[in-house]
């Protein structure tokens, strides 16, 4: 197969597509180190309430975020079905807890749009823009306002 110019494959940007409340979400892939099984978490007292526990990962212990909840969605009862994305971002590792993967996909940076200004900074302030992907619109999120900050756990996007 003919590759195509390095121009063009620069330009390209892979995502994960996941479900959360049966809306659809993505992330590069760049920051995905591995999907898991939905396994219980041991809760830590005092954590945000999007902090749903840690749990262990060969050998180190990772918060798991309800990405429900964190959206201000509502928060998750996880069953079997339910999988934790493992994430890379910033200085750390966090899992993502969501109903499902969807697709792993490259698309051209033109097809992301703004998020309407109409929707308020509150729904807009955890999503950089929309992909527009066949017959549907898959919100990419912003890891640096998802993920809380070290040391300040209840920032919320302004």
């Amino acid at each position: 197969m003919e590759q195509p110019p390095a121009e063009e494959t620069v330009a390209r940007r892979e995502i994960v597509s996941f479900r959360v409340r049966g809306q659809d979400f993505c992330i590069d892939i760049g920051h995905v180190r591995e999907i898991r099984g939905w396994s219980p978490t041991t809760i830590l007292p005092h954590a945000p309430d999007f902090v749903i526990g840690v749990m262990n990962l060969r050998g180190n212990v990772i918060p798991v975020v309800d990405l429900s909840q964190r959206l201000g969605l509502g928060r998750t009862e996880p069953t079997e079905r339910h999988v934790i994305v493992i994430t890379n971002f910033g200085r750390g590792t966090v899992g993502l807890l969501v109903e499902a993967v969807s697709d792993i996909m490259t698309l051209a940076p033109e097809d992301m749009r703004q998020t309407p200004e109409l929707a308020g900074i509150a729904a807009t302030g955890f999503v950089e823009g929309v992909f527009a992907a066949e017959d549907s619109l898959i919100r990419a999120l912003d890891l640096s306002r998802v993920l809380p900050n070290e040391g300040r756990p209840e920032e919320c996007p302004a």
